[in-house]
């Protein structure tokens, strides 16, 4: 890849000399000039182009996997936030020259399109998108959100999962079982806890279930992984009295 790229630069050098040469002779037919520029322009794409997809190969080299840091209470599975993702992610794509600026576009009703451009310093930019539902409804149907709040999740959404294809990210992600779709497997133990905070539907049971946790992880509460404190407070707080 190194090879194609200082290859590319040279000719690229060779074409501009050559467009100089032929500027400085008044003899030289106009539209003989706009095609070596053409064909210089090209020439300069095709190498940012080269250079972008050496960078992102890099990029990907020095990934590794990204472990969950929430938890879906609706299907009891783990996944990482945006928040997770960009903190692995920004210093190594940065390092690379790589940018994002995330946007949207015309989706249809009920969905956000989203839409992400990745550009390079060397000058080549990929455009990645993703429709997202954004209608505000429930399982069931009915309306749980209002039209803001479902446009942010559904952004929300897209930039997260946008950032995870981009970069071909292995993630413990809701959408599956939580974890046989890529990422790092929740021990038995931690899943057994989100699993038990899901059905738990009371505030007083949750509070009865706090006390045996922490005795499950060696009585103390700092042995509880983040992932099940993120389960059981999202949970607890669900059902917590309004006038406590």
């Amino acid at each position: 890849m190194t090879t194609e790229i200082t290859t590319t630069g040279q000719e690229s050098a060779s074409m501009l000399a050559l467009i100089a040469k032929a500027a400085s002779d008044p003899a030289v037919d106009i539209e003989k000039l706009e095609r070596l520029m053409a064909m210089k322009e090209r020439m300069d794409d095709k190498a940012a182009e080269a250079e972008f997809n050496a960078a992102l190969s890099r990029i990907q080299s020095k990934m590794g996997r990204i472990s969950a840091d929430a938890v879906n209470n609706q299907t009891r599975s783990a996944y990482a936030t945006y928040g997770k993702l960009d903190a692995a992610l920004r210093p190594v794509y940065t390092s690379e020259g790589l940018s994002l600026s995330f946007g949207t576009e015309e989706a249809g009703e009920g969905n956000v399109g989203m839409i992400c451009y990745v550009s390079h310093q060397a000058g080549h930019t990929r455009i990645y998108r993703a429709v997202v539902p954004s209608d505000g409804k429930g399982a069931k149907g009915n309306d749980v959100m209002t039209k803001t709040h479902a446009f942010g999740s559904g952004t929300a959404y897209g930039m997260r999962y946008l950032l995870k294809m981009i970069f071909n990210v292995a993630i413990g992600e809701e959408g599956d079982d939580g974890q046989r779709a890529g990422g790092d497997a929740i021990p038995a133990q931690d899943q057994g806890w989100i699993e038990k905070v899901a059905k738990v539907r009371d505030y007083p049971s949750y509070q009865a279930m706090k006390a045996e946790m922490v005795k499950d992880y060696g009585g103390k509460p700092d042995n509880i992984p983040k992932v099940v404190r993120n389960a059981f407070n999202v949970a607890a707080a669900e059902t917590k009295p309004k006038d406590m």
